[in-house]
């Protein structure tokens, strides 16, 4: 059997035969993108199975709203990034998901801790983690809930219990700090 051969090719390509709707877009989308996709999710939603079913929704949305997309408002990757992470956000909201984390049996649970204690090298977060936990504890907690678990503004304030615009402040302090260590 032989091995398929991932597809890739140039961004503007990439538009050009998602807007014409030709076949070899979705399969180079997918192979392009797809595990770039799927970290994002399953970041959000801590679930691999539940992330696969929000990677698949997240190509169908693509599909059907790229006439939506603008190449002067931004990057396809960007774009597509927002779309997964907004369907993974929605699910985490959903209260069909909710109930599900809340109903997990015994079994799953000792699975879901096992599987949080290994740990996986990733060469390409080495070293932010260590910045992040150069930050200001209330700016690690603001950056954990609002791009990590999905918290809108107004959320995370109610969580933390502190105003709205010191968790604007505060968020925006910690951006600026990381990117002082970037540039």
């Amino acid at each position: 059997m032989s091995k398929k051969r991932k597809i890739s090719i140039s961004e503007e390509e990439l538009v050009l035969a998602l807007r014409q709707r030709e076949k070899i877009a979705v399969e180079a989308l997918y192979d392009m993108y797809s595990a770039s996709l799927l970290g994002v999710i399953v970041r959000i939603v801590n679930d691999e199975a539940i992330a696969e079913d929000i990677l698949q929704d997240t190509f169908v949305k693509i599909w059907n709203s790229f006439s939506s997309y603008s190449t002067e408002k931004g990057r396809l990757f960007t774009w597509m990034v927002n779309i997964a992470r907004n369907l993974a956000i929605d699910k985490i909201r959903s209260k069909d998901f909710k109930n599900q984390t809340k109903n997990q049996e015994l079994e799953n649970n000792v699975t879901f801790i096992d599987e949080q204690r290994n740990t996986v090298y990733k060469p390409e977060l080495l070293g932010v983690k260590d910045l992040v936990e150069q930050l200001k504890p209330e700016q690690k907690s603001i950056l954990d809930l609002v791009y990590f678990k999905g918290y809108t503004h107004v959320e995370a304030a109610d969580e933390l219990g502190v105003p709205l615009g010191t968790i604007k402040t505060r968020l925006r302090m910690a951006i600026t700090q990381l990117r002082k260590y970037f540039n």
